[in-house]
């Protein structure tokens, strides 16, 4: 019988490379002849550039920028074992985790540490970036990104401003860098917010980021600005593009700033796992998250493994710690069956702890029954 491992993280306790570990000790405990294959998986976000490091072999880097309030952190990014790509999530120098509750600040935050890790990759000859922006802490549509490859913002009368959130509404004139980078970039992007407007960065995001309700006409009142300067500068009309509001404008700063393509994150790592190659004479498919509810109905990365999979005929079972989905639900998400981890009551501290035997217990369990 031949398995692939295709799980997300279990935040908090196991990474996916922890838990494809975990699920191959049962697995094979319960039927030591099997074959299997493992995916770690991540759905765009956190984890993500650490996935894609692995499974093509690279090496991560490590380096200190600037943090969303220009404190210097350690962040870190993967380049691909052949040199070309380089994997970047947002988070890492610009994330809200950087920041207390009581630092938050969308009018100060910005992204420069980001832009930081893109230069240091370019400087390592990539070819092409996949860049995660899942987790901002910022609200600066992607400015300070760009000022740290070498795009200037100056105000009416000509002087250079700091990037960030606060300055949008004063920005006149963007100077582009006298040369720009040739590669291709390529955004994981889950959302579909546009730039501005109730349903844009601000308004859905910026509360989380510190944004009072009295802040938010201010704070998108300067993204619709700087919009307004980049369509009569470039005429390239950001506003109300699907997935510009993703991470504070982020998404929207990545197509002006980087020429990236926006996409979903999930589709991005099927891609570059080259996870549907390697269905191909696989039995079963394990995958799982730490928690499947609702949420994970509006997700993408058990749906789309379950897609692949059922394109090939191929069962798939899920295993988790939190098991909330009705089994009407967990048809509809195209899973043959899904199991909680959980051998029994537990606080968070136990399971946490004890998550990599918990997942081999259940791996064992699971693969008992199906050798019958």
């Amino acid at each position: 019988m031949k398995i692939l491992l295709a799980p997300d993280k279990f935040k908090g306790s196991l990474t996916a490379s922890e838990v494809c570990a975990a699920m191959a000790e049962g697995i094979l405990l319960a039927n030591p002849t099997a074959e299997v294959l493992s995916v770690p998986m991540a759905d765009g976000g956190e984890g993500t550039a650490d996935v894609l490091t692995q499974v093509t072999q690279g090496v991560w880097h490590t380096l200190t920028v600037q943090g969303p309030l220009g404190h210097p952190v350690e962040a870190g990014y993967g380049i691909s074992g052949d040199g070309k790509t380089a994997f970047i999530e947002m988070a890492q120098a610009s994330g809200l985790r950087l920041l207390q509750l009581a630092e938050l600040d969308p009018f100060q935050a910005n992204t420069f540490g980001t832009g930081e890790l893109i230069a240091h990759a370019i400087q390592q000859g990539v070819e092409r970036i996949v860049l995660g922006i899942g987790g901002s802490a910022t609200n600066d549509a992607g400015t300070g990104m760009a000022a740290a490859l070498g795009w200037q913002f100056l105000d009416q009368s000509g002087q250079p401003l700091r990037p960030c959130g606060g300055n949008l509404g004063e920005i006149q004139t963007i100077i582009p860098p006298e040369s720009a980078w040739k590669g291709t970039v390529e955004v994981a992007c889950d959302v579909t917010n546009p730039l501005v407007g109730p349903q844009g960065a601000t308004y859905i995001y910026g509360p989380q980021k510190g944004a009072k309700p009295a802040d938010l006409p201010r704070l998108d009142a300067g993204m619709k600005h700087w919009a307004k300067v980049v369509y009569n500068q470039f005429a390239i009309d950001l506003a109300d593009m699907p997935g510009a509001g993703a991470a504070g404008g982020l998404g929207a700063g990545a197509v002006l700033f980087l020429k990236g393509r926006l996409t979903e994150g999930v589709n991005l790592l099927m891609k570059d796992t080259q996870l549907a190659e390697k269905m191909a004479g696989v039995d079963l498919v394990f995958t799982g998250e730490g928690r499947i509810d609702n949420q994970t109905l509006q997700g993408k990365l058990i749906a789309g493994i379950t897609r692949l999979a059922g394109e090939r005929g191929i069962p798939v079972v899920a295993l988790c710690g939190s098991l909330q989905l009705k089994p009407d639900e967990l048809v509809e998400l195209g899973l043959t069956s899904a199991f909680s981890i959980m051998p029994g009551p537990a606080s968070l501290e136990e399971a946490i702890a004890n998550a990599a035997d918990y997942m081999k217990r259940a791996s064992f369990q699971v693969m008992r029954v199906l050798t019958l």
